[in-house]
């Protein structure tokens, strides 16, 4: 993946209350140079219905750093939830795209 060249995640898997809910996700990019597949991981916060996680997400405050380089960011989408999302691949480096990231359910 060259810098600045953007990436459909594809898919994702929310565990609401003992159930997984598949989802896809759009619009993170990766910034650094040679990585070829990214993963991320995250927490989800301020979400009393599943029906409320899709949306469109940005950025509702500053990225944050990690232990070991790595690093994350906090998005909120049009209902109130939040998304603490961090890169679990080695190196990855996220960054939102310039329409938000884009969570449809499956």
């Amino acid at each position: 993946i060259a810098a600045g060249i953007g990436v459909t995640w594809g898919d994702g898997k929310l565990n609401f209350k003992g159930k997984d809910y598949p989802f896809s996700i759009d619009g993170l990019t990766v910034v650094d140079w040679g990585i070829s597949k990214a993963s991320a991981t995250g927490d989800v916060y301020n979400l009393a219905d599943v029906a409320k996680f899709a949306g469109t997400y940005l950025a509702g405050e500053a990225g944050f750093a990690l232990a070991g380089g790595m690093g994350g960011m906090v998005l909120r989408n049009q209902d109130g939830v939040v998304l603490h999302v961090r890169s679990t691949s080695q190196g990855a480096k996220l960054q939102l795209g310039p329409s938000g990231l884009v969570i449809k359910m499956k």
